[in-house]
């Protein structure tokens, strides 16, 4: 499974793609974040931002609603400052008093980082530069999905949750089986079948990351007494290359309790050999460029065509390093 990915996630590059900007939906998604305090927690940095530099007209919603996102952050962060400082001033009285507690230090310690996490988040909002790693995407997040529009066929590009709602699903059945952002190839014509065959996607990408175990990317088994211990490995392919990851998705209508919106789970097989050597068992399917109108525009009465699809990924080498958060980790 694909749990990361670094994404293309300017909406304006996927135009070269021949996608049409959904700029409502993405105003709609920075309103309804903003509301449930997620903007700057479920959507990448180079998303955010996309819009904010523009003069354009047709952008003037999608800048409008993004500055209102941030102006909402940026107030809960100031709002958690407020109380965490109270409460890191509580703490201290406690602590230079004649009868200093535990519960004291606690509160100094959580008071501490919760501000210290609060000021890099406020930092963050007032520097509009995009570096490495804000255009990563993990389940829960969204990224900008390139589909074709079901009413027009015209091909468009979608704000999405990377985790999909199944059909019939609610947000109780999500939580009970959260694994959803990954469609496994075997599973197509099962789990998948309302979608696959109609609902077809991709998004652009230039590297994945996993988690792996330790031992298993050192090829050795488990010392006796030896607890298990997992690293990130970053795969980026060679020769370099954008990467049209195929996937799946939907639009939840929306109900009394949540707005509606869009998801999509990437499509996974069994990896390749140096993947597999890497510990993982399995990989995502880029599809080759050439095959990216066939795909958007699947027949459910024709489906080994698109078997062909996925049966001919690009022919790349995934190689593989340990990601920044894990260097030096490996032995």
């Amino acid at each position: 499974m694909c749990y990361s990915a670094k994404i293309l996630a300017d909406f304006r590059a996927y135009q070269r793609f021949g996608g049409t900007l959904d700029m409502p939906a993405f105003a709609k998604l920075a309103g309804w974040a903003a509301e449930a305090g997620t903007w700057m927690s479920a959507v990448p940095k180079a998303m955010r931002n996309a819009f904010l530099a523009s003069s354009l007209p047709e952008d003037e919603d999608a800048r409008n609603a993004a500055l209102e996102a941030y102006r909402v952050a940026a107030l809960a962060q100031e709002h958690l400052i407020a109380e965490q400082t109270d409460r890191l001033t509580r703490a201290e009285a406690v602590l230079a008093g004649p009868k200093p507690t535990k519960r004291a230090a606690t509160d100094k310690r959580i008071a501490t980082n919760k501000i210290a996490e609060a000021r890099r988040k406020l930092a963050e909002i007032g520097d509009l530069s995009v570096q490495d790693g804000f255009d990563r995407i993990w389940p829960g997040h969204y990224a900008p999905v390139l589909i074709r529009d079901p009413a027009t066929g015209e091909r468009k590009v979608v704000p999405m949750r990377y985790r999909c709602r199944l059909p019939g699903w609610t947000a109780a059945d999500e939580r009970e089986k959260p694994g959803t952002y990954m469609a496994r190839r075997d599973s197509l014509s099962t789990v998948w079948r309302k979608l696959w065959g109609y609902n077809h996607a991709v998004v652009v990408a230039s590297r994945f990351f996993e988690s792996v175990k330790l031992h298993d990317l050192q090829h050795r088994s488990l010392a006796p007494g030896e607890r298990e211990a997992s690293v990130e490995l970053e795969f980026r392919p060679e020769p370099a290359q954008d990467m049209f990851l195929a996937c799946l998705w939907r639009y939840s209508e929306p109900t009394d309790d949540e707005a509606g919106f869009y998801s999509f789970a990437a499509i996974s097989r069994p990896p390749p050999p140096e993947v597999r050597a890497a510990g993982h068992d399995r990989c995502i399917i880029a599809i080759k460029p050439e095959y990216l109108d066939t795909w958007l525009n699947p027949d459910p009465g024709h489906l080994a065509e698109q078997e062909a699809i996925l049966d001919d990924p690009i022919d790349v080498y995934y190689e593989h390093q340990l990601s920044e958060r894990d260097n030096g980790a490996e032995g």
